[in-house]
């Protein structure tokens, strides 16, 4: 079993299945937001240090669910094209990779449209998510209508704790989410003809409802928060497509499942000593076995621009076989 194990991963390398940035994907499904909205919103807010020292981060464990109600006594920021109440969150980052649901409910044909931004340890923003990934899910047996995404984050190790930053922007606040008429859901659900009647349309605002589901993940996370080595600052990896498709105030697309690479690249080869030391962790972790843990450390180190760690990667492998 363990060969076998160990063979796909070399074909899957030697195929170059991995890339060496970190990429995200989510289901295709309905989704509606602005074509302004979306290139007013395809790059990270930049916020200053001061300002997110003086946010209040709320705690939440692995395998928790945390609602928040953001009104006008929330925290709020006004900085930039961010506006209205937020909410932040401080998340584990030594139990392993972390899935996160955001859900976004709708209620009286109102929502608030998150907007995410992902934060390591030190504050620095490593990935980000906007507010077109979060997309329009319609009502089940034990769910609402909403607005719904999901983060798959591995914290880099050596680190307590990740950080998370929901809040709404301007253009945003422009624009509306088109949901599903209840009778429409229903005569499709039984088998009937749907009734040609218009579908209602939720109004984007400063204040909503949130929930946040977080549970630890086995697998590894799709996009890396933190660093092992100081190195060049990266920007935040953007997940979800940037690209607008139309020009209607409300439309509705079909998400692009494809990620965009973080703009950043390495500009000088990684440190001798840096390198060596991700060599000799990729070895220690093949020769137990361990290969998840072996292509985290092969992600990173080429994310930090080691030219060797894929060669030796490979080269364990086909010893180990």
């Amino acid at each position: 079993m363990k060969k076998k194990l160990l063979s796909l991963c070399l074909s899957a390398l030697l195929c170059n299945v991995i890339p060496a940035v970190s990429y995200a994907a989510s289901d295709t499904t309905i989704t509606n937001a602005g074509s302004d909205t979306e290139t007013t919103n395809a790059v990270a807010p930049a916020l200053s240090l001061s300002t997110l020292q003086k946010l209040q981060w709320q705690p939440i464990n692995a395998h928790g669910t945390q609602s928040m109600v953001l009104n006008s006594s929330s925290q709020q920021i006004n900085d930039g094209h961010i506006q209205g109440a937020v909410a932040t969150f401080a998340l584990p980052a030594n139990q392993g990779s972390l899935g996160i649901t955001l859900n976004s409910l709708i209620k009286d044909k109102q929502v608030y449209s998150p907007n995410v931004l992902v934060f390591d340890e030190q504050l620095r923003p490593a990935a980000f998510y906007p507010s077109h990934y979060f997309r329009y899910q319609q009502p089940g047996i034990m769910s609402a209508d909403r607005l719904e995404g999901v983060l798959k984050l591995t914290p880099a190790l050596g680190q307590q704790r990740i950080y998370l930053l929901i809040y709404t922007t301007r253009s945003d606040l422009q624009t509306s989410t088109q949901m599903v008429d209840p009778a429409k859901a229903y005569a499709k659900g039984i088998g009937n003809s749907v009734p040609d009647i218009p579908d209602p349309v939720a109004r984007h605002t400063e204040t909503g409802t949130l929930t946040l589901k977080v549970q630890s993940e086995s697998n590894t996370g799709n996009i890396l928060i933190g660093q092992v080595f100081s190195s060049p600052e990266p920007k935040p990896v953007t997940v979800g497509s940037t690209q607008a498709v139309s020009t209607s105030p409300i439309r509705t697309t079909v998400a692009n499942p494809a990620v965009a690479q973080s703009a950043a690249s390495v500009a000088k080869p990684v440190l001798n000593d840096t390198e060596q030391y991700f060599n000799d962790a990729i070895k220690r972790a093949i020769n137990h076995s361990d290969i998840d843990k072996a292509l985290k450390l092969l992600d990173e180190a080429e994310r930090l621009g080691s030219p060797t760690a894929r060669k030796t990667f490979i080269k364990m492998i086909k010893n180990k076989k």
